[in-house]
């Protein structure tokens, strides 16, 4: 059970978050988005630049690519929860530009005690990490996107996990081929999130 009554609360208080030292660079934190009962909740790494100007979680590149996949895979984002394993945005100053850098161990670990709040408010049945950060966050342990993806796992409280990679490891590819390929997989693996959705709204006898 959460220490909060609602999500908004809960925001509040990430937002004067000191866990780690995250904060004292970062415009804000950026809480998770979406409706509290959501069945299937999306955790990914941390805000970008224009998460962390805006305040709202994957609107930014990478948000865009999400936002496209899960419009293939019809599972409308506006019935999911989506979040961070880190709320403040990481980042290293080159001139003008903010360039994102990778969570800590510790700052994940330190983080991951708000993830722990939005889950249990929002009791999702489903639980999507979005990459290596997320899976640690998630499961609170360090594992590789390869050693689960692509598979329904068992949460404690009777929730489901699935590993996919992060959408920005979509943005990084150079070549059309490998675009292509990681595309297709990416898609694959929403699918399953999908289809569990789907079948979960089913009448039982069908």
């Amino acid at each position: 059970m959460s220490e909060f009554m609602t999500l908004a609360a809960l925001a509040g208080e990430e937002e004067i978050c000191t866990r780690c030292p995250l904060y004292q660079n970062a415009t804000q934190a950026v809480p998770g988005e979406g409706p509290r009962g959501a069945r299937v909740m999306f955790v990914g790494e941390q805000p970008g630049d224009v998460e962390d100007l805006s305040g709202r979680p994957f609107v930014g590149p990478a948000g865009r690519i999400l936002d496209k996949a899960l419009a293939k895979v019809h599972l409308p984002r506006e019935q999911c929860f989506v979040t961070n394993a880190v709320k403040h945005f990481k980042f290293e100053p080159r001139g003008k530009r903010r360039l994102h850098k990778k969570p800590d161990a510790g700052e994940i670990d330190a983080c991951r005690w708000w993830l722990e709040q939005e889950r249990a408010l929002v009791a999702p049945g489903l639980i999507v990490a979005l990459g290596a950060t997320a899976i640690r966050g998630v499961l609170g342990r360090p594992a590789s996107v390869s050693q689960s993806r692509g598979r329904l796992i068992d949460l404690d409280q009777g929730a489901k996990f699935l590993a996919t990679i992060h959408p920005s490891f979509l943005l990084r590819l150079q070549e059309e081929e490998d675009k292509r390929r990681e595309w297709t997989r990416f898609l694959s693996d929403l699918e399953i999130a999908a289809e569990w959705a789907r079948a979960g709204d089913m009448p039982a006898n069908v």
